[in-house]
């Protein structure tokens, strides 16, 4: 069964979408891929600072792209697997611009932030940045996308993020690629298990 399963995503990576396109994953990433782990790359989402933290991330999914894209645009719900992300308001929707506004828990402490999301559901694809003339909290950069890619009944989810935060840089070193994984593998769990149903207003 699993060498199944890497045969599938072996042929599924070369039909993909440019963002995971066959160069863009060596052997072994693929075989980590079929293997059901998050994959971390150091490539930037467009529009990243020099001096942002971040990354890429992919993971491949036991559910239909709509089920991964239904949860990805259910904002309120994005408290189910953003890490620290303990409150969610939509205070803008226009259907091609959502401006959300997020409240993050760090220890005793909690802030607020707004972000500019553009949601393209032909190709289930949102990007965002934060909004302008709002709050940032503690965020001098927030930016990325995510991208679901069809194949079979499974689904190749990527994950891109851009941060810089008020914090020297050696506070926050190698957080935000763990938020990488860790979202990743939260939202994983929401659609396989759960189905990732919007919870009720």
């Amino acid at each position: 069964m699993r060498g199944l399963l890497v045969l599938v995503v072996a042929g599924w990576l070369v039909v993909a979408s440019p963002a995971a396109s066959p160069q863009t994953f060596s052997d072994e990433e693929r075989r980590r891929l079929a293997a059901g782990e998050v994959v971390v790359q150091d490539t930037m989402p467009p529009g990243a600072s020099a001096n942002a933290r971040g990354g890429t991330a992919f993971a491949i999914m036991r559910a239909s792209p709509d089920q991964v894209w239904r949860v990805i645009t259910d904002y309120p719900g994005h408290v189910r697997y953003y890490p620290r992300v303990v409150a969610v308001e939509v205070v803008e929707n226009t259907g091609r611009k959502v401006v959300v506004r997020y409240e993050v828990a760090v220890g005793p402490f909690s802030f607020n932030f707004y972000m500019d999301k553009f949601p393209d559901p032909q190709h289930r694809r949102t990007e965002w940045h934060l909004s302008e003339g709002r709050g940032h909290g503690m965020f001098r950069e927030n930016s990325g996308y995510w991208q679901v890619d069809p194949s079979e009944r499974m689904s190749l989810v990527t994950y891109a993020i851009a941060v810089r935060t008020m914090l020297p840089a050696f506070v926050t070193l190698g957080a935000e690629r763990d938020s990488l994984v860790e979202t990743l593998t939260s939202l994983r769990k929401l659609v396989e298990e759960g189905g990732g149903a919007p919870k009720p207003q």
